[in-house]
């Protein structure tokens, strides 16, 4: 192993770390994208929000204007959940309101 490669070895790795935290990022971009659309429709609907639709540590907001339900999930951007990036993930949805009204 000569010099050179050892100095540019981690140099890889990192780049080959952040790429990889960047797809996942993506990826959970992705997921709350479509949380936020199914919540968003079935808030609209008037109808409970089952467990497993918001996964993880997203918080969630509904706002209600102009017959739409709006949803908005958010939470932090992680590695694997343990290593924070430093920016929140968040998406919204808007579903048109279908709820009876009272």
């Amino acid at each position: 192993m000569t010099a050179e490669f050892a100095i540019a070895l981690p140099a890889v790795l990192a780049c080959l770390v952040l790429c990889l935290a960047g797809v996942q990022a993506v990826a959970r971009q992705l997921q709350l994208v479509d949380a936020a659309a199914t919540v968003a429709r079935l808030v609209a609907l008037g109808e409970a929000i089952p467990a497993g639709v918001v996964r993880g540590s997203a918080s969630l907001s509904t706002d209600v204007a102009d017959g739409l339900v709006c949803v908005r999930l958010s939470e932090p951007a992680s590695v694997t959940g343990a290593v924070r990036l430093g920016f929140d993930l968040s998406a919204r949805a808007c579903a048109l309101d279908e709820r009876p009204a009272p």
